[in-house]
């Protein structure tokens, strides 16, 4: 196996993971040079490796982009968890490993015997990551989760929307998925050096309905000090007017627009050309522009809709006034500061061809995040890790492999 670099080289990873939340989760440490091997099977194989898109519209189980996005420098392990001796290579594994994470629904691990005290009693210093919806405890947790129904659980949806309207999701994506990974790489780290200072292993059981919480405590310290639920306010700000989302020219281009101060908002006036909307009285101060905000709204919507976002995002900003474009996909793919960065990493995949995997969003100046392979083929590397990691001979893996053990 190739050598890999990286803060995290030498840690050895045992996966099993699920949908976006578990490679999400894994690709931090292996992004760094951690060893991660994922356990999965062609009986029941990830959610992920079934959801479109598909390259070039072709459904395959090799073939998903959410699923390539997400598992560069993972190794895939296939393993029939159904079959009586995978047991005894699930064991093999815990005592390669040094981290053993899962994510599904509580229950599923222990119906295997890979519980915490079951690890432990194999490996007496694993450290055991646990990421489920609701956590290990508690009247949820036996509760199958999902990211679409966890960000609505933890009331992300109430806070998103127009007033008078009905709440709206948060995007189309398990945006849970995306957050919870965040707390759970800083847990593992943190075991990591309390394993290394006293030689102690533990286990991490982290939610992610909690972890999402995170993300609304204004409108829970609100509630708290009035009594009131918070209320949708689509765009715009109680302390900043203009604030919002402007049409520009184009086919669905749009511009952010933020004025936050009475200066920004005079230079703002001068920008667009009409330095007397300042002594309008329907706009002489914040108060007064958010009695007024939908005639001010239309007045920044006819100056912006004759313009590209990013003539509107430049003039503004040259004037001191924060502004934005909204960005769509082919935006971000040819922006120069990410290209600067190398947050895309475009690597060779034998069904998908080149496909670009997201890097990480940090760089550490002496072992920053490297891309070592692309998201792996179902079982891709399930030889190669019972040979020279597990230690196998030939004929061992040959036996087991035609005993229906590796699928």
């Amino acid at each position: 196996m190739e050598e890999r670099a990286g803060v995290f080289n030498g840690l050895k990873m045992l996966a099993f993971a699920w949908a976006v939340v578990g490679p999400l989760t894994m690709k931090f440490f292996a992004d760094h040079g951690a060893t991660v091997v994922r356990i999965e099977t062609v009986h029941r194989p990830c959610t992920m490796r079934a959801s479109a898109p598909y390259k070039d519209n072709k459904p395959g189980i090799n073939r998903a982009g959410y699923f390539a996005h997400f598992n560069g420098n993972i190794l895939s392990f296939a393993l029939n968890m159904n079959h009586p001796k995978s047991h005894e290579i699930v064991r093999r594994l815990v005592r390669w490993c040094d981290i053993f994470f899962e994510n599904y629904t509580p229950g599923v691990i222990e119906r295997w015997g890979l519980g915490y005290e079951e690890l432990r009693k194999i490996k007496p210093d694993i450290i055991m990551l646990r990421q489920s919806g609701y956590g290990s405890w508690g009247p949820y947790r036996n509760l199958p989760a999902f990211g679409m129904v966890l960000g609505p659980i933890a009331g992300l949806p109430n806070f998103i929307g127009f007033p008078g309207k009905e709440p709206l999701p948060v995007g189309v994506s398990a945006y849970t998925d995306c957050i919870s990974p965040r707390y759970a790489a800083a847990a593992t780290i943190a075991a990591i050096i309390h394993r290394e200072r006293t030689g102690e292993g533990q286990l991490i059981d982290l939610s992610q309905f909690e972890t999402a919480i995170s993300f609304i405590l204004p409108g829970i310290l609100e509630y708290q000090a009035t009594g009131k639920e918070p209320e949708r306010i689509g765009n715009s700000s109680p302390i900043a007017c203009p604030h919002g989302v402007y049409p520009c020219r184009g086919d669905d281009r749009w511009c952010t627009i933020a004025v936050t101060t009475e200066e920004q908002w005079q230079a703002f006036c001068r920008a667009i050309g009409s330095p007397g909307l300042v002594h309008d009285g329907r706009f002489s101060s914040l108060e007064n522009r958010k009695r007024h905000e939908e005639e001010l709204n239309r007045i920044v919507s006819d100056w912006t809709v004759n313009r590209t976002p990013e003539e509107v995002m430049v003039c503004l900003q040259k004037a001191g006034v924060p502004a934005g474009i909204c960005a769509n996909t082919a935006d971000l793919l040819a922006d120069p500061q990410l290209q600067h960065r190398n947050i895309y990493w475009r690597l060779p995949h034998p069904e998908l061809g080149e496909f670009t995997h997201l890097g990480q969003s940090f760089m550490l100046s002496r072992t920053p995040a490297a891309p070592y392979s692309p998201s792996p083929l179902l079982g891709e590397h399930t030889e190669m890790v019972c040979t020279e990691l597990l230690g196998m001979t030939d004929e061992e893996f040959i036996a087991l492999m035609q005993e229906g053990v590796f699928e």
